[in-house]
Order: C-alpha cells, then sequence, then structure tokens
C-alpha cells in the first residue's frame, strides 16, 4: 500500500501525481500544485500476469520528506 495516503505533502507531491498517472487512475485524492519534490523516494513496483494480461502496481513504500497526517487524503477530495 501507498503510504502517500498518510503524508502531509500528498497533495503537492510530484512522485504521488506520477503514481497516480501510472494507475491511469481518477483518483478522489486531487493535486493541488505539484510543487512538492520528496527525497530519497522509494516505490515499489508489483508485476501480475492475470489471464495473458500484464498488471502493474505502483506503491511508494519509503520516503525521507514522508510526515505522518492520517486521513490527509480526506480533507481534498
Amino acid at each position: 500500500m501507498c503510504i502517500c495516503v498518510n503524508c502531509r505533502h500528498v497533495h503537492k507531491c510530484v512522485t504521488y501525481e506520477l503514481i497516480q498517472k501510472q494507475h491511469n487512475c481518477k483518483c478522489n485524492i486531487k493535486i493541488i500544485d505539484n510543487s512538492f519534490i520528496p527525497k530519497k523516494a522509494l516505490i515499489n513496483i508489483n508485476i501480475s500476469y492475470v489471464n495473458r494480461n500484464i498488471y502493474y502496481d505502483w506503491d511508494l513504500i519509503e520516503c525521507l520528506s514522508f510526515v505522518e497526517m492520517p486521513g490527509q487524503w480526506i480533507f481534498y477530495r
């Protein structure tokens, strides 16, 4: 699971915006401005094969800029 949803910077983070684009999602979390560049973000990409289709799941698992604020993603839905 991506740790971004509980981070203070989720609404302005360029790395989280990249992850959203890779998921091709119209997610509930809106990027207000992509001005925040996190330090040493580590992304884990899981690759699954189902019925001859390839699926990628991108998750940020470590970030030195992470500042915990549980539920931060709810405020800008």
